[in-house]
């Protein structure tokens, strides 16, 4: 790809590479929340309890839509992410903090030709996320919580300059902040709601060109009814909105406003070792592809 490629087309490409990075604890990306954290994610356990997680996703896209409209255009983009996470819960100075890392790994697969790209798969190991939360209001008396998180994105994972929006890797840093409040609104409804900022820095080889990005936002809410046996069902809302981009020096006009749906069941099997499987699809779509159908599954140890 030259900077002189028209920019439909490029704006087409940073979207397919702004999906192609879905993980999640939900989706690593642009198109999605950076983090999407999952229902129960805010509310803190005690000190010296560890968590380790292995997350499978798989998403398919057929849609690609500018500026609201669809355009008329084959394309598929599959993505199937597995996400190995360890969390450690411990006390500062009275605080809950939580630092853990995040390590996705999988397969992007581009299913129709694309422009310039022909179909092509890339698979390995993704950038790692380290970070953390503090809980600077912690009140299980009252059942409300919240926690401030901070990550980091490190370019250390796979990646092919010459198949620039197929890969696991994505070539640059990322600063990803959250800010969450949990609050039981009865002895079986619960409500986190979640706000989060990302930072990028520059994909200096995308193809060839440099690619920059805007910082981006994302809303998330998650209802929870809790059921017996330490089980619970949810629904989800995520609205992802900002992260516009410039490629070789042209400005895209791709800014992303993005929602989506999730349902989620969950429970424990055995007294450490819960289940997780959720299932939902993208409802509006502004630009980039659109997500026809997500399938989520999660295995949490406790130790």
């Amino acid at each position: 790809m030259r900077s002189t490629m028209k920019t439909t087309t490029v704006t087409a490409f940073v979207q397919a590479s702004a999906l192609a990075l879905a993980t999640g604890l939900g989706a690593t990306s642009a198109q999605a929340a950076e983090i999407a954290t999952d229902p129960g994610d805010y509310t803190p356990l005690p000190a010296g309890v560890n968590l380790g997680l292995l997350y499978g996703q798989y998403a398919t896209r057929d849609t690609v839509y500018s500026d609201g409209d669809k355009v008329p255009v084959d394309a598929g983009l599959d993505t199937t992410i597995g996400l190995a996470r360890f969390v450690h819960y411990m006390d500062i100075g009275g605080i809950i903090v939580d630092p853990q890392i995040i390590v996705p790994f999988g397969k992007v697969e581009l299913k129709e030709t694309f422009g310039p790209l022909q179909p092509t798969s890339e698979s390995g190991v993704g950038d790692p996320i380290v970070g953390a939360t503090a809980w600077v209001l912690n009140q299980p008396e009252a059942q409300q919580w919240v926690g401030l998180s901070a990550f980091v994105s490190v370019p250390v994972g796979q990646y092919d300059e010459d198949k620039g929006p197929v890969n696991i890797g994505e070539n640059r840093w990322k600063g990803i902040f959250q800010a969450a409040y949990v609050k039981h609104l009865s002895n079986r409804v619960v409500l986190d709601l979640i706000a989060e900022y990302s930072v990028y820095g520059d994909n200096d080889d995308f193809l060839g060109v440099t690619r920059e990005q805007d910082d981006a936002q994302s809303l998330q809410a998650h209802m929870r009814y809790l059921l017996p046996e330490q089980s619970h069902l949810a629904l989800s809302y995520y609205h992802s909105f900002g992260g516009e981009t410039t490629v070789g020096g042209q400005e895209q006009d791709d800014r992303v406003n993005t929602n989506r749906w999730l349902a989620t069941y969950a429970t424990f099997v055995a007294p450490t070792v819960q289940l997780q499987v959720q299932a939902g699809q993208d409802i509006h779509v502004e630009n980039g592809f659109e997500e026809e159908a997500r399938v989520n599954l999660r295995v949490l140890k406790v130790f």
